[in-house]
């Protein structure tokens, strides 16, 4: 616990029912909290809460109207807020997820009218902590590097606490080393698989899955 300024301090392996308790209650109040993905590690919020957005933004040190990407539990949950194209997009994310590629994906009218945006990119994790916590959500949360806009972004625990610890309500971090590399990010918003950026997973077996 970091006492001098008041904010959760938690190893998920150490605790982890604790750590999502306190994650969820942070989302829901339309707080911003660290939080280790299937790649790097994130900051965490409410996509659909103006106050949490704006926060993120501000630690981020970027303007409105960057879209942020977002984790969810399922395709169930993903059909909620998306449209897609066809059946094969449906076979081809089950096919993917859950895995550290990143899909960008046409809105439908209601959740495009509240975000202000037609198109935003979606996840299925492979990791616990963030497969649990958006189950028990079971809404989309914001997952971007943790970082000034321009800078690398950051891997270690001690450092992120010493950089963010006054601007986030929560660090939920992990003993497990494998923070080394952005999701690989897909635009899937037309027929054909778009490239936009490759990080852990090679774009040629996304398109043999694709085929």
């Amino acid at each position: 616990m970091n006492s001098t300024k008041n904010i959760d301090f938690i190893c998920v392996e150490d605790e982890f029912e604790n750590s999502i308790i306190k994650a969820k209650k942070i989302y829901l109040e339309g707080g911003v909290f660290v939080y280790p993905t299937d790649t790097i590690y994130g900051l965490g919020a409410n996509p659909f809460n103006e106050e949490a957005l704006e926060k993120v933004n501000e630690i981020k040190g970027r303007h409105e109207g960057k879209n942020y990407i977002l984790l969810i539990d399922s395709i169930d949950t993903l059909s909620k807020y998306v449209e897609l194209n066809s059946e094969k997009h449906l076979d081809f994310l089950q096919s993917i997820w859950p895995n550290p590629v990143s899909v960008v994906l046409n809105l439908n009218k209601k959740t495009s009218s509240i975000l202000q945006i037609n198109t935003a990119a979606f996840r299925i994790p492979n990791h616990r902590f963030c497969q649990k916590l958006a189950v028990e959500l079971r809404m989309p949360i914001i997952s971007t590097s943790v970082n000034r806009t321009g800078s690398l972004p950051i891997k270690h625990p001690e450092i992120i606490k010493q950089e963010f610890s006054s601007e986030v309500s929560g660090i939920f971090y992990s003993n497990k080393k494998y923070f080394d590399k952005v999701s690989t990010l897909i635009d899937l918003t037309g027929n054909d698989l778009v490239l936009l950026r490759e990080g852990r997973v090679k774009f040629d077996e996304l398109v043999k899955k694709y085929k």
